[in-house]
């Protein structure tokens, strides 16, 4: 049986802070997706909703909710929920349905409203969840990226300067994306200046909370040709693993020794690369561009490493050299990241995989990565949840 399955279509709603309904974001994002897929909605045999939990019961049944408001047709549905991996949970659903034959094509949505402010885990006494104990210590969102950048600092050199560079690269970039929230350069100094949040990140170097949808039309490649697609963008794998020996334990080693470097390198978030690479059959050599989770600028330098574009301790090196810029050797967040769009939960790993399928059309613009044929998406949610998408042409 054929493990191909493509994208038909892919569409998104403009992040933003809107206040207005998550089903019009993603409604939107769905029907700039069949549009794009030239599909029309009574076609589509499943819809896989991710979940949103700040939006009240009709989150809990994304799949349901964006079927009824479409219109109900017989599709079958489903919902994912992993945090900010439920768009790649939700496809990784839609995907297995085409490949069981179960059905032909499917809708994948997933969209947000937010409240102001960081996001927080779910009310509830969950000692055994890691995510839930920090913030029950106080360790919120900004906090929590800042000791994963002075650990970074501290192990591997990186400075306050590197943060900025990102920050300052991301935003370039985003200011040719129609879809991102903040659509603005800034310089170093602008960066450098902004306020102090949880040293040594400040305010321009954490991302915001956002409201946006983001929707993905795939089909089975039998489909595909009878549409009439040629050379369609291929899902080469999906990838949502999970930690081996999950504990309350962070994976911090104490210094920078070569047992702390191989330990990082079989890490858990190193892992969620190396089981896409090893479904497509392919290596972090054969990648074109990346797409991944900038909650702080300073995480985009572990994940040079967890997606093995780099050895452990080489991402500064990496990012100085130029390479991880539009034009440099492997172009890193060409969308803007997180840092142009800010966080809207279910959303956002399916938005990534729209940035890869543009990007691999050759249709992304001014922020086009040239002769793009690879492209991969990284990003993790709450309490162990892996995510990455490998999208080829």
């Amino acid at each position: 049986m054929s493990r191909d399955v493509v994208v038909l279509g892919v569409g998104m709603h403009p992040w933003g802070k809107w206040g207005r309904h998550f089903v019009e974001y993603g409604v939107h994002a769905a029907r700039a997706a069949l549009a794009d897929a030239g599909v029309e909605w009574r076609e589509v045999g499943f819809i896989s909703g991710a979940a949103t939990m700040r939006c009240g019961y009709p989150g809990y049944v994304a799949g349901a909710t964006f079927a009824q408001a479409l219109g109900w047709q017989g599709a079958e549905v489903n919902t994912s929920y992993a945090a900010c991996a439920s768009g790649s949970q939700a496809l990784a659903a839609a995907r297995a349905k085409i490949l069981a034959g179960d059905c032909e094509v499917a809708l994948v949505v997933g969209a947000d409203t937010t409240p102001k402010g960081f996001l927080a885990p779910a009310k509830g006494y969950r000692p055994d969840d890691p995510d839930w104990v920090r913030f029950y210590v106080g360790i919120t969102n900004p906090t929590y990226f800042a000791l994963y950048a002075r650990r970074r600092m501290a192990l591997y050199g990186a400075t306050e300067q590197d943060f900025t560079a990102i920050k300052v690269k991301n935003a370039a970039a985003g200011v040719h994306n129609v879809n991102a929230r903040y659509r603005k350069a800034f310089s170093a100094d602008e960066v450098m200046s902004s306020a102090m949040v949880a040293d040594p990140l400040r305010l321009l170097q954490i991302c915001a909370t956002s409201d946006g949808g983001a929707a993905v039309v795939i089909a089975s490649a039998a489909y595909a040709k009878r549409l009439g697609v040629k050379r369609p963008v291929r899902i080469a794998a999906i990838s949502t693993v999970t930690p081996r020996f999950a504990s309350g334990e962070v994976e911090m080693p104490d210094i920078a020794t070569d047992s702390a470097v191989a330990a990082e390198a079989h890490s858990f978030r190193a892992s969620i690369a190396l089981k896409a690479y090893a479904e497509a059959g392919i290596g972090p050599e054969d990648v074109s561009l990346a797409e991944v989770y900038d909650l702080a600028s300073s995480m985009e330098l572990d994940w040079y490493e967890y997606l093995h574009l780099c050895k452990t301790g080489e991402a500064e090196g990496l990012l100085r050299s130029g390479a991880t810029a539009i034009g440099g050797r492997i172009p890193v967040n060409p969308s803007g990241g997180l840092a142009s769009f800010g966080e809207a939960v279910p959303a956002q790993a399916l938005a990534q995989v729209c940035e890869v399928v543009w990007q691999l059309r050759g249709a992304a613009g001014a922020r086009q990565v040239k002769k793009a044929k690879v492209g991969i998406t990284a990003n993790q949610g709450l309490f162990g949840h892996g995510s990455s998408v490998l999208l080829k042409r």
